[in-house]
C-alpha cells in the first residue's frame, strides 16, 4: 500500500514511516502542508494520513482546496489530529469527503486497521 504521510512533527511521521515499512507499506512523509498537496496532486497514493493542526497550510487547507477542486473523491483521507476537534467539525469534514478520523494519541494497531480499510 502506498501511504502519503502529512504532518508538522518530524519525530511522528519519521516513527510512523518506520512502522508503515515494517509494515510493507511505502511510506512518504512530509512536513509541510503544500508540499503534501503538491504530492496528492501529482502522484497516486492508497491512502493519505492528514494532520488537521500545521502552520501556514494546514490539513483543513488542503481538504478545502481539494473539495474546491473536486479531487477529494479521489482519496483516501484520515485525519489524525492532536487538536480538539468537535463531533459536527468532525461530521464537516467527512461530509466533504474525508473518510475518518483518529485523534492522537492513537494506537498504532488502530492506525494500521483504519488505514486498511
Amino acid at each position: 500500500m502506498k501511504v502519503l504521510l502529512i504532518d508538522d512533527n518530524e519525530t511522528i511521521t519519521e516513527m510512523l514511516s518506520k512502522c508503515m515499512s515494517m509494515k510493507n507499506h511505502q511510506c512518504i512523509s512530509t512536513n509541510d502542508g503544500r508540499i503534501g498537496l503538491k504530492l496528492i496532486s501529482e502522484k497516486k497514493f492508497d491512502v493519505v494520513l492528514l494532520d488537521l493542526v500545521m502552520p501556514d497550510f494546514s490539513g483543513v487547507d488542503i481538504i478545502d482546496h481539494l473539495h474546491k477542486s473536486g479531487e477529494i473523491s479521489k482519496h483516501k483521507i484520515i485525519l489524525f489530529t492532536a487538536s480538539s476537534v468537535t463531533d459536527s467539525e468532525i461530521d464537516a469534514l467527512i461530509k466533504k469527503g474525508v473518510h475518518s478520523c483518529l485523534k492522537k494519541p492513537v494506537k498504532l494497531s488502530t492506525l494500521m486497521q483504519t488505514i486498511e480499510i
